[in-house]
């Protein structure tokens, strides 16, 4: 009973928070099979399309948090000039990329972990932690795929909410760890909120914690930040805390589909992954030699995080003006609450050309939408208009 009176407390002041209801709804979440849950006890839910579309023609792909300008002219060349090695496995360009990540975040080689994409680290790292059960603590509404992960193998998921500004409550989160607790897990900046937790309060959180429990930052979306070396949790890896931290070349590099990321941790964690599986083996020489060019072109990243601010800024401007109350992002999406029913706004949305994502927190229909060209945003804002009107 207490934990269904916080969640609605929660939203309330969240909602009071960014503008948009003066009573928060009864937390009860609808039996529809349109409907997923990521958990039985989250708040979040998404609708699943209850209808047919076809992605190809869709003129504005706003679904999955991709970068609209990448790969890089470098990377592309990269690419194609490394496909007549294609015979070959990658282990030498994979050092090449380990020693390379590796002089970027201040430590040595032995702490860095290639992965095809951070979602793979996110589920090797649940499979090594939960093997034995245990409980993860993390924020809700958040990324779920390690907790769900960790859930397959027989875990608790302990969940907190969010914190009237979107943050993480790291008060709550250090009291739900005890001696069952086998890691914390932190998105920062979060999804799909896209907001971002005090960088000063989180690292004293993470140093604290992690003196009993591994602490898992997945900072996907870190390199939107203007100047992201200033709140990333790495620099307490290096200090020899038990963190964890996630990166993806998936994101501002405009790689999503090539599948390169990467993990941070000591020597000891990568340890406990390298022993039992292999890591570079699932990585193709193309793609490693793509990400070493992409190393070397810190311009490409400027300019797409700016396009991507440009573009976040230009949409937050004309969805607000319409009455709407956007949370605060740093990433490369925005999410807000929406005044009509989930579907027939995903329909319309879709019917219209533009993809979205349509969430329910605390069974209140909220828009996702990741940030494409200033082209696309403006059909998004058009589509918007005419589909809410």
């Amino acid at each position: 009973m207490n934990n269904s009176i916080n969640r609605r407390t929660w939203i309330k002041s969240s909602l009071m928070a960014v503008g948009t209801m003066a009573m928060a709804p009864a937390f009860a979440l609808p039996k529809n099979k349109a409907l997923a849950a990521y958990q039985p006890d989250s708040i979040l839910n998404e609708h699943i399309p209850a209808f047919r579309y076809d992605e190809a023609r869709l003129v504005a792909k706003l679904n999955a948090n991709e970068n609209p300008y990448g790969p890089s002219p470098k990377v592309i060349k990269a690419i194609s000039d490394s496909i007549s090695l294609g015979n070959r496995y990658g282990h030498g360009e994979a050092k090449v990329l380990l020693d390379m990540i590796a002089e970027k975040e201040g430590v040595s080689p032995d702490h860095i972990m290639l992965s095809p994409g951070s979602s793979d680290i996110l589920e090797k790292v649940a499979f090594v932690q939960f093997m034995n059960g245990g409980n993860v603590v993390s924020a809700d509404p958040s990324y779920m795929s390690l907790m769900n992960t960790a859930q397959k193998l027989g875990a608790t998921w302990k969940p907190t909410l969010l914190t009237g500004d979107f943050q993480h409550d790291l008060d709550a989160m250090e009291k739900a760890v005890d001696s069952e607790t086998n890691l914390v897990y932190i998105c920062n900046p979060n999804n799909p909120t896209g907001s971002i937790t005090d960088a000063t309060k989180l690292k004293a959180f993470c140093s604290k914690v992690s003196e009993k429990t591994p602490v898992f930052v997945d900072e996907a979306y870190l390199e939107f930040l203007e100047k992201p070396e200033e709140s990333t949790m790495v620099g307490l890896i290096a200090e020899g805390k038990d963190v964890i931290v996630a990166r993806t070349f998936s994101k501002v590099h405009g790689m999503a589909g090539l599948r390169i990321g990467y993990m941070v941790a000591l020597p000891e964690r990568i340890e406990s992954i390298t022993s039992k599986v292999r890591s570079t083996m699932g990585l193709c020489v193309t793609s490693l030699n793509g990400a070493i060019a992409s190393m070397k072109d810190p311009s490409f990243i400027t300019n797409c995080r700016n396009m991507n601010t440009e573009c976040r800024e230009y949409t937050k401007g004309e969805i607000a003006s319409l009455g709407y109350d956007i949370i605060p992002s740093e990433t490369s999406f925005m999410i807000f609450p929406i005044k009509m029913e989930g579907q027939p706004f995903m329909k319309g949305m879709y019917d219209s050309g533009v993809g979205i994502r349509v969430f329910n927190i605390d069974n209140k229909p909220w828009c996702r939408v990741s940030m494409g060209t200033k082209e696309e945003m403006e059909i998004f804002v058009d589509a918007f208009k005419k589909v809410t009107a």
